[in-house]
């Protein structure tokens, strides 16, 4: 009897590893825009979450920026109803283009329309269709932010009841799976404009294994699973020296470190303590006190962190250091304080 074509074993195995956290009767959704990439993941979970006895549906996501779309996501969802999915929802959301450019903005809404559904429905896990390409673009894209550890770290597989589980498998795999499948894709036009940064990043990946050589993908997606090994470590010394630093007032929770949080305090932390700790540990600590004294957590940035540390390391009596929200880190008697502006009447 002749098995599946292996690049259709390859996704079916990688999802089946992601269903495994379902119990019977589960719903899992997978976020199907049509492209052979969350078709294939699709056709996948289709074919694996009976075998679990999981419920399997999709939800498609109209993000209206073309003059088609509403037709092609109507598509799209009767053909996932083909597939034994169920339910289908196909959601239209308005993409709000703000100063972060309409890929953040439409990823916002694709997110938050996602998590509707899931919450509507009462599903377990959301799939994304994400692939080994797509992490890839992210680690080149990370490198031209030099945004640190975290920033090359990539996409994580699991976050929330979001799941990624074609990191492993590669975009001519998921191709190659509809094809044998008899899958009919769409190619969304907006993969194409180079006037968006994702696509551009994609050229350049492809110049990239066209100049070096085949595998510079896997390459990046291997060393973005290394880096978040390291950065999840840091992050977690980083989460104990703050608890360290800052140990919750009596009768409250411990949760330091998360926004929103009164923190750090009129009284600051003490400039002795946070030079105690090592570099990569302290930038961390600088983020969370950002964060807990109300910065909105999209727009700290490194350039706000190296300003903070050097009110430690290049101390030389200047002002308060402007941070979002805004907030102001002021060094005075040998402690660094995180606070609002001082009001002038």
């Amino acid at each position: 009897m002749t098995g599946p074509h292996p690049a259709t074993a390859a996704t079916r195995l990688a999802v089946r590893a992601v269903l495994g956290e379902g119990d019977p009767g589960d719903l899992v959704l997978v976020a199907c825009s049509g492209g052979a990439d969350s078709l294939a993941l699709a056709a996948a979970v289709a074919f694996e979450a009976p075998k679990l006895a999981l419920r399997a549906g999709a939800v498609v996501v109209d993000h209206g920026l073309q003059a088609d779309s509403a037709q092609v996501a109507a598509k799209v969802g009767s053909r996932l109803g083909r597939l034994g999915l169920d339910p289908v929802d196909v959601v239209s959301v308005e993409v709000a283009r703000g100063p972060d450019g309409v890929e953040s903005a439409a990823r916002d809404a694709r997110y938050a329309a996602l998590s509707s559904a899931a919450d509507r429905h009462g599903a377990r896990l959301v799939l994304l269709g994400h692939t080994l390409d797509d992490q890839a673009e992210q680690v080149l894209l990370g490198l031209t932010r030099g945004a640190g550890a975290r920033s090359l770290a990539g996409m994580p597989r699991a976050r929330d009841r979001f799941r990624r589980p074609l990191l492993g498998v590669t975009r001519e795999q998921t191709r190659a799976s509809c094809a044998a499948e008899g899958l009919t894709w769409w190619d969304d036009p907006m993969n194409a404009d180079p006037a968006f940064t994702r696509v551009r990043a994609r050229r350049a990946l492809a110049d990239l294994e066209r100049d070096l050589g085949p595998g510079v993908a896997a390459a990046l997606a291997r060393t973005a699973e290394q880096l978040r090994e390291d950065a999840d470590h840091l992050d977690a010394l980083a989460d104990r020296a703050l608890a360290t630093l800052l140990p919750p007032p009596a009768g409250r929770a411990e949760s330091a470190g998360q926004p929103g949080d009164d923190y750090p305090g009129p009284a600051g932390v003490g400039v002795d303590a946070l030079l105690a700790l090592p570099r990569p540990v302290r930038t961390r600590v600088w983020r969370r006190l950002v964060l807990a004294a109300g910065a909105p957590p999209g727009q700290v940035s490194t350039r706000h962190t190296e300003a903070c540390d050097a009110l430690l390391t290049d101390w030389h009596g200047q002002g308060p250091v402007s941070l979002p929200g805004p907030l102001q880190a002021t060094r005075s008697a040998g402690r660094v304080s995180i606070a609002p502006p001082a009001r002038v009447e």
